[in-house]
């Protein structure tokens, strides 16, 4: 029985080492397989930029996936090993609009999501950042309603009916709902992420 469990556990340093060589630097990102493999393993903490302009509108990015399927979203990533939150929030800004942004520091609210069936990409924790335009998005991702490409943007003046499921929690805060100041700044909720 000793050696069985010392052979098992040289064999989980084997396959940690193994894994750090393909990994590399985290900072970066992960590949693919990697990241869903860490995302089985604990949760994920993502900042949300919430951009609103002075018409009342929201930004929001189109997304098609596999894991929440067409719709919009608010745009938002998640937090590389030893990365501020500030630098994340500065990195989609640029990634997902080609703009930069200012934000208050302090998170609108905090969601919490919790897939019960779903092990990769089960768990999250979401930051909502109310932020702000310093320059404009990138014209040329403009959203094309007879050409929808993954990542293109537009401007919301109320809640669209096809965001994302998972993303529902913020659809007060994309009407302006003033209630929605008033919502408490952690939320917790454990939908099937793929029923989003």
């Amino acid at each position: 029985m000793l050696n069985h469990s010392i052979d098992r556990q040289q064999a989980v340093l084997d396959a940690i080492d193994t894994l750090r060589q393909a990994v590399g630097s985290a900072r970066e990102g992960l590949p693919e397989d990697i990241f869903l493999f860490v995302s089985s393993l604990t949760p994920l903490i993502n900042v949300d930029l919430l951009i609103r302009d002075e018409q009342g509108r929201t930004l929001l990015t189109w997304r098609d996936d596999r894991y929440c399927g067409p719709g919009w979203h608010i745009p938002g990533g998640i937090i590389r090993f030893k990365e501020r939150s500030a630098d994340r929030i500065a990195a989609v800004a640029a990634d997902e609009l080609g703009a930069s942004v200012s934000f208050d520091t302090r998170p609108l609210c905090r969601h919490e999501m919790l897939t019960p069936t779903r092990d990769v990409r089960g768990h999250f924790i979401s930051l909502l950042h109310a932020c702000r335009l310093n320059t404009l998005p990138d014209p040329a991702r403009r959203f094309d309603p007879a050409a929808p490409r993954a990542g293109d943007w537009a401007w919301h003046s109320h809640c669209p009916d096809n965001l994302v499921p998972v993303q529902r929690v913020y659809r007060d805060y994309i009407d302006g709902d003033p209630g929605a100041q008033q919502a408490p700044t952690i939320q917790v909720s454990g939908g099937n992420a793929e029923d989003h």
